[in-house]
């Protein structure tokens, strides 16, 4: 789990030549963070656009209709002098404030997501991994501000085009980047329990092994072998001289299926 990590972070490319944070586990262990590209942060982006301009839009227009109803009842001028501006106090302004205010309270409440970063599969960290502080959610968002200008977040997306870790200027204020989201994982506790106490393992050994598993596919064949590589090492075990380059592979993706599966001698 990533809010687990002890981390040591560094960057560097990730198997398709996209930038990735690399986190060192409490266990010895490196993982890869890869960081959103700039298509899948637009993605999100115009996803959290319409909901929440569609929730200000609704207050708006439902305070709108009660506020129309209430004052044909009174039989005052509709919209006449005080009406007005009561509707734009109570009207306007709470409607602006869903709109101004959706990103940081969601980010805070939703540890670095949003609706539309969850369907477009990415979220904030800090550049150690970690969910990033509220502080620094609230700086990201002040400087949306800036990132907009002139219009419809221009300077932010050039900024981000042109940045290594594909960030704005509200992320390098913030010190927090967007990487996409890890695949909702299979495991339980009661899982994670069970296999700790049918093997040797402990509960930090079993939550790794689950993990590159589950990311075997999405690692290049290099990272996922080194990774192998330092998990086996970690449990005093190396490749068996016999086994060929062509085969490393698969040997070592069958070898911790065995170990999850409570394997710890060589077949």
């Amino acid at each position: 789990m990533l809010s687990d990590i002890f981390p040591e972070p560094t960057t560097r490319r990730f198997c398709n030549m996209q930038e990735a944070i690399t986190i060192k586990t409490a266990g010895g262990m490196e993982l890869s963070l890869p960081i959103a590209a700039v298509g899948s942060r637009s993605y999100a982006f115009l996803i959290d656009w319409h909901i929440r301009l569609l929730l200000a839009l609704a207050w708006f227009l439902i305070f709108f209709l009660l506020f129309l109803f209430l004052d044909v009842i009174d039989g005052t001028a509709i919209f006449g002098g005080e009406s007005l501006t009561i509707l734009g106090y109570v009207g306007g302004a709470p409607a602006i404030a869903i709109y101004f205010l959706y990103h940081p309270v969601l980010e805070v409440a939703m540890h670095g997501r949003t609706p539309g970063k969850r369907m477009a599969g990415v979220r904030i960290v800090s550049l150690d991994g970690h969910t990033p502080t509220i502080g620094a959610l609230l700086v990201r968002n002040i400087f949306r501000l800036i990132d907009s200008l002139p219009a419809f977040y221009v300077l932010g997306l050039t900024i981000a085009f042109l940045t290594p870790k594909q960030v704005r200027i509200g992320d390098i204020a913030a010190q927090t980047v967007l990487v996409y989201e890890e695949k909702p994982k299979t495991r339980t506790i009661d899982v994670v329990a069970a296999m700790a106490e049918s093997t040797s393992f402990s509960h930090a050994q079993v939550e790794l092994l689950q993990e590159l598993l589950e990311r075997w596919q999405e690692l290049s064949k290099k990272v996922r072998a080194d990774l192998a590589r330092q998990f086996l090492e970690s449990l005093d075990e190396k490749v068996p001289e016999h086994v060929r380059k062509n085969e490393l592979d698969r040997w070592l993706y069958s070898r911790l299926q065995a170990l999850s599966q409570g394997g710890r001698l060589y077949d």
